[in-house]
C-alpha cells in the first residue's frame, strides 16, 4: 500500500492507551504531529499520559466491549479532534492456566476484550476512517499463528482478531480504507512481566529458541508499528524478523505439540499451577472494575459496563 499522507494535524485513536504499548504508540504518533485520542478504562492514567504528549489530545474512559459507549466515544472524538485517520485496536488482556479449570468469566473476558472489543472499535470508528480514507491497525500476536498451551483464551482471541482484520481488509479495500495486522512477540509490558511470575509459563517460554525468547522494549516495538502505520502495511511485524516465521506457520502446531507432550507432564508434576487470573497491572485493574460493576449489572440487566 502507498505511504500515508503527511501525518501532521491528522487524528489517531489508540485503545488501551493508559500504559505499555498503547502509551508508547501515543507518544510516537504525537511526536509526528498527530492529534491523539486516548481510550481506556483508567481515566487518571490516560490523562497522565496525555499531558506528556505535547500535542492536542483527548481522553475517553470507556470499555471497548460496550457497543453504545464506544459509539459515543467515536462521536466525541470526532466532534473534538476530527475524524480519525488512524485507529489502533490495541486494548488487550491475557490469562493463563489449564483450560479445564479456567474460570469461565475470566476466559470469556479475554475473548471479549481482545476480539469483540477490537470489532466494536472498528465498527465505531469506520465512518471516520471512510471519510479520511484512513487506516485501521489490529494489534495481534504471534499467538495468532503459534498457539501455546495454558493460554487458550489469549491464543483463541488473537487468532480470531487476525481473521477479523483480514476479513475487514477485503471488505473495505474498495473504500480506500487500509487494514493491517500487527504481529507482536514478547514486549516488555506489565502483562509479560506478570507471565514471568508463574513458573510453568516461564519455563515453557524458556524452551523456545533463544531469539524467540527475547523481550523487546516498548518504545522499540511502538516504532516498528508506527513505521508500518505510515506505510499502511497489511502486515506489521515486531520484531521485523517475525516475517520469516510466517513461512514456518504450518509446522508450529507440530512443534508445540511435541514440546508440550515432553515438558508439560514434568512441569505440572514439579510445580502446582493455579489459574493466573487476568495478567498484568492493567488486567488486575480490569478485574477490579468488573467486580465493582457487578452489583449494577445485577440490578440493571440492560445496562453495559460503566463508561465515562
Amino acid at each position: 500500500m502507498p505511504r500515508s499522507p503527511e501525518p501532521r494535524g491528522r487524528v489517531a485513536v489508540v485503545t488501551g492507551a493508559a500504559r505499555g504499548l498503547g502509551a508508547g504508540l501515543t507518544r510516537l504518533l504525537a511526536a509526528r504531529g498527530m492529534r491523539v485520542a486516548l481510550l481506556g478504562r483508567e481515566h487518571a492514567r490516560l490523562a497522565a499520559v496525555a499531558v506528556t504528549l505535547g500535542t492536542e489530545s483527548h481522553v475517553v474512559e470507556v470499555d471497548v466491549t460496550d457497543d453504545a459507549a464506544m459509539e459515543r466515544a467515536a462521536e466525541e472524538v470526532t466532534r473534538i479532534l476530527g475524524p480519525p485517520s488512524v485507529v489502533i485496536a490495541n486494548a488487550g488482556v491475557a490469562e493463563g492456566g489449564p483450560f479445564e479449570s479456567s474460570d469461565p468469566e475470566t476466559w470469556r473476558r479475554v475473548v471479549e476484550v481482545n476480539l469483540v472489543g477490537s470489532a466494536i472499535t472498528a465498527r465505531a470508528f469506520l465512518p471516520g476512517l471512510r471519510a479520511t480514507r484512513g487506516y485501521f491497525l489490529q494489534v495481534a500476536s504471534t499467538a495468532a499463528f503459534g498457539a501455546a498451551p495454558m493460554m487458550s483464551a489469549y491464543c483463541a482471541s488473537k487468532a480470531g482478531a487476525e481473521a477479523f482484520a483480514r476479513s475487514l481488509r477485503a471488505e473495505v479495500a474498495h473504500l480506500r480504507v487500509g487494514v493491517g495486522v500487527a504481529y507482536l512477540h514478547w514486549t516488555d509490558t506489565d502483562m509479560v512481566r506478570d507471565v514471568e511470575r508463574h513458573t510453568v509459563l516461564r519455563e515453557l517460554r524458556g524452551h523456545m529458541p533463544a531469539p524467540a525468547r527475547r523481550v523487546y522494549p516498548v518504545d522499540r516495538v511502538a516504532s516498528w508499528l508506527v513505521r508500518g502505520i505510515e506505510r499502511r502495511r497489511a502486515s506489521v511485524y515486531a520484531p521485523p524478523w517475525l516475517r520469516l516465521a510466517q513461512a514456518g506457520r504450518p509446522f508450529f502446531p507440530v512443534a508445540v505439540d511435541l514440546l508440550s507432550r515432553r515438558e508439560l507432564p514434568r512441569l505440572l508434576k514439579e510445580h502446582s499451577f493455579e489459574q493466573t487470573g487476568l495478567l498484568g497491572t492493567g488486567g488486575h485493574i480490569e478485574e477490579k472494575l468488573i467486580d465493582r460493576s457487578a452489583p449494577q449489572a445485577a440490578t440493571s440487566p440492560d445496562r453495559g459496563h460503566p463508561a465515562s
